[in-house]
């Protein structure tokens, strides 16, 4: 991402949708977003704007005029399949072009349908089942969809082999035969393809963007620490839903104080990455690198969801505001102005957070004052790390046990002079503050039903936090946790049989570990 700076770093945001903690009015209606714009009249090539022919040449190694042709023959064969769609009815078996875009090929389920492809230019291919008839097998997959394990990565219509394919992590070619027979997809239809993908969703947790709390009111995130983000408190109640800014299920406040303070933390899913930056809203990133305090009068900005980067100094700290809603304590006061929906946003100086938007009075027309809670209380009283951008937390992603054995396998031997921890299958690795494993060897292992347990032995100056997850829902989800104490933590949970994984997060410091688990 482009790392471009604000000019004088800092952001100040209000709540909107909720009882806000502003002298502003009781929250009232949703602000827009600042609209980045963007070029309008982009002169054409052969019709085609020149930014996508010229990203067409990168991409596929075409020469400009391969591109254009390539466009234009591409916009000529959707034209003629929309009208053989049409023309054939239950019959249509699905479409496609060749390699080089050149050749349309029609597939039909009953071969007297031939003759209306050919006339069209297009070319025939008798195929048993129509298109209609694979989305429908496909629909009962999608059915049952969250009872597949993650070695299940996906399945689609393939209409050129006229099947279904399901995707299969390497050794579980025979488990997803079974899942599909056994949810209603026959064997003939069904082709199961070897694949090490690993799908995720790849949405990023980005200070100053906006989230939705139980699908009303809408705040800023503040900044990215391990496990979640950091906001403010008048945004949410502890237990209460937030979605992310595509409307995505996020995460659930684990921690709120308003009034007195004006501090929240979301814990969320393992579908958002956390990032140690905050949005310039003009197509850029600030980075974080410290929550170091800056001193009365320096610059300092704030980025919100409503109002974008504004900037300004600090005045003065330690303040206290009478909200309507109760009085809350320090405060750092500034002469940045914020309007409702800003709430909760990034507050930085240079590349160090300062803290979250409280609230203030005035906006972003007339100016204002706005409040911002300072960032290292929240951590402290949370205890919390920051994510930074020189060193971003990264979970990694679950894939196939095709070479992560079960529990009983005989494993790599551990450290001389390790004796502290037993189990059957031993896995190490080195974390620093913020950053996450999984074990065995970044993917999962399947277990039946009975006791499991684990110990972690860490060595260095961190502290790790173990957690055992189980796959269920379509989603990693933490069934028991345990953080170090001198080093070392236990756990034992009972758990249905299933796909688990260990997740081994380093709070604090930096530590190398061992992890030695068994399972039933």
């Amino acid at each position: 991402m482009d790392r471009r700076r604000m000019t004088a770093i800092g952001v100040v945001v209000a709540a909107l949708g909720l009882t806000a903690a502003v002298t502003l009015p009781s929250f009232a209606g949703d602000s827009a977003a600042p609209d980045a714009g963007g070029p309008a009249g982009a002169k054409a090539t052969g019709g085609v704007a020149p930014e996508v022919v010229d990203v067409m040449s990168r991409d596929l190694r075409l020469t400009r005029d391969q591109a254009v042709r390539r466009l234009t023959a591409e916009r000529k064969a959707s034209s003629t399949l929309n009208r053989l769609r049409a023309s054939l009815g239950a019959d249509y078996g699905g479409a496609w072009l060749n390699a080089d875009g050149s050749t349309l090929t029609v597939a039909v389920a009953d071969p007297a349908q031939a003759a209306k492809v050919k006339a069209a230019g297009a070319v025939p291919k008798q195929v048993r089942r129509a298109v209609d008839e694979l989305d429908a097998v496909k629909g009962r997959l999608d059915s049952v969809g969250r009872t597949a394990t993650p070695e299940i990565t996906g399945w689609y219509v393939d209409v050129a082999t006229n099947s279904v394919v399901v995707l299969a992590q390497p050794g579980a070619e025979a488990r997803a035969r079974r899942w599909a027979a056994n949810n209603g997809a026959p064997a003939d239809a069904v082709r199961v393809t070897t694949s090490r993908e690993q799908p995720r969703p790849l949405f990023d947790l980005v200070g100053g963007e906006p989230f939705f709390i139980n699908n009303s009111g809408r705040c800023s995130i503040g900044f990215s620490v391990v496990g979640g983000f950091v906001t403010a408190g008048h945004c949410g109640q502890v237990g209460a839903r937030t979605t992310g800014f595509n409307q995505a299920p996020q995460g659930t406040f684990a921690a709120s104080s308003f009034p007195g303070d004006d501090w929240a933390f979301v814990r969320t899913n393992n579908q958002w990455t956390p990032q140690g930056v905050v949005t310039d809203f003009n197509g850029g990133v600030v980075p974080v690198n410290g929550s170091t305090e800056a001193p009365i009068g320096a610059s300092i900005c704030r980025s919100g969801s409503t109002t974008g980067a504004r900037c300004g100094v600090i005045q003065a700290r330690n303040a206290t505001v009478n909200y309507p809603e109760g009085t809350v304590t320090g405060l750092t006061r500034t002469n940045v102005c914020a309007e409702p929906g800003d709430s909760g946003g990034s507050w930085i100086s240079g590349d160090q957070a300062q803290g979250v938007t409280s609230g203030g009075s005035g906006n972003c027309t007339v100016g204002g004052v706005t409040f911002f809670q300072p960032v290292n209380e929240i951590l402290e009283r949370n205890n919390l790390t920051l994510v930074t951008a020189n060193n971003a937390q990264q979970t990694a992603q679950p894939q196939a046990p095709a070479t992560a054995p079960p529990a009983g396998t005989a494993s790599p031997a551990p450290p001389a002079g390790d004796t502290a921890c037993a189990g059957t299958v031993r896995r190490s690795g080195t974390l620093t503050a913020g950053r996450a494993q999984a074990q065995p060897d970044g993917r999962f292992y399947v277990a039946q039903a009975g006791a499991q347990s684990a110990c972690l032995e860490a060595t260095g100056n961190g502290q790790l936090l173990l957690e055992l997850q189980r796959f269920t829902g379509g989603a990693f989800r933490t069934v028991a946790r345990a953080g170090t104490v001198d080093g070392v933590a236990k756990l034992t949970a009972d758990g249905a049989a299933g796909a688990y994984r260990y997740r081994i997060t380093a709070l604090r410091g930096s530590a190398s570990y061992t992890l030695a688990f068994s399972a039933p």
